[in-house]
């Protein structure tokens, strides 16, 4: 083999190995089986030649049994052992050996699968992170489980896998490895099974025994399943390390969230997460268009202006755009407000400069201005009572600008000087009918901010929990609630109007039983519009979305469930289309690939980019993308 390609010639001299490595101490030929079991795995395989078809089987079935022999007399780490499992499990013809090829380094934290429905890779980050929890649940036999005709080799292993070999809660994996051993690994014995038998097997075999035991448990967190963000199905992580399984079917999704009464959830109208099943529609951009999968436009996109041709000192000259806001004016043309670091002389390293465009054609309508001490992380526009709107931005450093969009200038100096940045930023009216700017720091201070004087009038999240993502959520024409996630995954409702941040005010909190029952650590938060109440997004890094009643502190809907495609540090935006439907729009930060979700039907849209997200905002039926080398903009609606 050379380089994963296998020559032809191997047909007809591997049974001689086979047959000369058999007879040696099974003790010596534990690296060799390893080997072989790369061979018959191999990416690119010839056909076995009709003449060889014979010989070659017959070498494979008496190469199971010689590795079997090898590895319950081997004395070898445990990563080695896994290894020499899954060989033997390549010899009896079962499609999972092929995981030969896919059992990462024990240096690698991450899982690359290929979805056995559409082909899509799927990468799961930090999966072998934490191996110590146990999967959810049991893997499962065919009943009756095939039994291998004309006995196995396996038999040996059932009475070697005792119950304490992988600790307290594990024993029920074991006993399925047990009836896989006793049965014998057939081609219909489903791959989940199968890795509880390879990982057992690691548990007894593999040396150290500490270190065993880890890897071990890191291979039987592979008998859980992933869900793939492209065609949203769900399926056996077993299914997707192999390539073509034999048999492999989606598994159904349910819907439905648990509430505070035990019950599914009150829907958003049927908020089924996607269409057990079948694929979801998927798009990608193409130059200035966006293409369904088949090739049919759906609509184009509009680049907005490469600013760097106007200034050096601009986002998108170095660096990307950071932040987003859109600035909607009565009577006038809609703007986007996009910000991030400049590399232009007298700015400064990592200056931050303030640029805005016309949504309709991408155009920038004044020069870029510099202005910001530091790079710009977050943006608000407020529309005053008064009938004028403002722009604020918040710096890294801590400082918060003020600009007029009429001229793109500064309306005062920056201020402020607080460690760790200001990284959210959003607008709320308070009952007595001002509008007041809210702001966030990972140190966990968050400030309400009088926009005529620029200066702080309150606080809030009196714990002084640390916060990564804030957004205001109306409740009436002129009061809204403030959200926030911290660092530690948990979400804070806040009453602005009130004057003592320990006063809960109009402040439901979040149902803590229906998070902890979803293992939901919310990263990102933002607001749904919807015609009849208040309803808050929540995005974990796992790409799942759950929408919340801010009345009532419950779960709204099943929810959208986790996504690999879109794992990672949440993105969300959501919009009400013209034709009245609400949809959310869900990525992760640098990632390539975005889901457009309407929880209503639970239909679910997906956009395949060729540049690296940062930030997203919505202007009507139109989606605002901040990526690492600009602004674009793409339709929410086909056209």
């Amino acid at each position: 083999m050379d380089d994963g390609v296998v020559a032809d010639g191997a047909y007809a001299a591997l049974p001689y190995l086979v047959e000369a490595v058999a007879a040696l101490p099974p003790g010596q030929t534990a690296d060799f089986w390893v080997d072989l079991g790369f061979i018959v795995t191999a990416d690119h395989l010839p056909p076995v030649p009709d003449d060889l078809e014979a010989g070659f089987g017959a070498a494979l079935r008496l190469a199971e049994r010689a590795a079997a022999r090898s590895l319950l007399a081997a004395d070898v780490p445990a990563q080695v052992c896994a290894h020499l499992a899954l060989s033997c499990v390549a010899f009896a013809g079962h499609c999972t050996g092929g995981a030969l090829h896919r059992l990462l380094d024990a240096r690698e934290s991450g899982l690359l699968l290929v979805c056995p429905g559409c082909g899509s890779d799927t990468e799961i980050a930090e999966f072998f992170v934490d191996p110590a929890p146990r999967p959810s649940e049991v893997p499962g036999l065919p009943a009756p489980a095939p039994v291998r005709p004309g006995g196995n080799p396996w038999g040996e292993f059932a009475a070697a896998l005792r119950e304490d070999a992988l600790g307290e809660g594990w024993e029920a994996f074991l006993r399925v490895a047990r009836e896989v051993a006793v049965a014998g690994v057939s081609p219909e014995t489903p791959g989940q099974a199968v890795l509880c038998l390879v990982a057992a097997v690691v548990a007894v075999r593999g040396t150290p025994q500490g270190a065993a035991r880890e890897f071990a448990r890191q291979l039987m967190s592979l008998t859980g399943h992933f869900r793939c963000w492209d065609c949203e199905r769900t399926w056996a992580i077993a299914d997707g390390l192999a390539e073509n399984p034999d048999g492999a079917r989606p598994r159904e999704w349910s819907a439905e969230a648990p509430t505070d009464s035990g019950g599914p959830a009150a829907a958003m109208e049927p908020a089924a997460a996607g269409h057990p099943g079948a694929a979801a529609p998927r798009f990608r951009r193409d130059g200035d268009s966006v293409l369904a999968a088949d090739g049919t436009p759906r609509g184009r996109t509009t680049v907005f202006s490469d600013i760097a041709m106007y200034a050096d000192s601009a986002p998108g000259a170095s660096g990307g755009v950071d932040a987003l806001a859109v600035v909607s004016r009565p009577g006038l043309p809609t703007l986007v407000a996009g910000a991030g670091a400049g590399t232009g002389p007298g700015d400064g390293d990592g200056g931050g400069v303030v640029c805005l465009w016309d949504v309709a054609d991408g155009r920038l309508v004044h020069d870029p201005a510099a202005g910001h001490p530091d790079r710009v992380r977050s943006m608000a526009a407020l529309s005053l009572p008064d009938g004028r709107v403002l722009l604020a931005s918040g710096g890294d450093t801590g400082t918060i600008g003020w600009w007029n969009p009429a001229t793109g200038q500064p309306l005062r100096e920056p201020a402020g000087d607080w460690p760790g940045g200001v990284t959210g930023m959003c607008v709320a009216a308070v009952p007595d009918g001002r509008t007041l700017l809210v702001t966030a720091t990972p140190r966990g201070a968050v400030r309400l901010w009088d926009p005529d004087t620029g200066e702080c009038v309150g606080r809030l999240n009196p714990y002084g929990s640390p916060i990564q993502s804030i957004a205001a959520v109306p409740i009436s024409a002129g009061q809204a609630l403030i959200a926030a996630s911290d660092t530690a995954g948990r979400v804070h409702v806040w009453d602005p109007a009130v004057d003592d941040p320990w006063d809960k005010g109009a402040a439901v909190q979040l149902s803590a039983r229906a998070l902890a029952d979803a293992d939901h650590r919310a990263a990102a938060v933002a607001a749904v519009p919807t015609p009849d109440r208040a309803v808050l997004a929540t995005g974990d890094n796992r790409g799942a979305v759950m929408l919340w009643d801010l009345a009532t502190g419950a779960p709204v809907g099943g929810g959208l469930p986790a996504s690999t495609g879109t794992a990672g540090l949440p993105v969300i935006t959501a919009t009400t289309l013209p034709d009245g439907r609400t949809v959310l729009v869900i990525g992760a930060r640098h990632g390539h690939r975005l889901r457009i979700w309407e929880p209503a039907t639970g239909a679910v849209e997906h956009i395949a980019l060729d540049v690296a997200l940062t930030c997203l905002a919505t202007a009507g039926a139109d989606l605002i993308v901040g990526h690492d080398r600009g602004v674009l903009s793409l339709p929410l609606t086909g056209q």
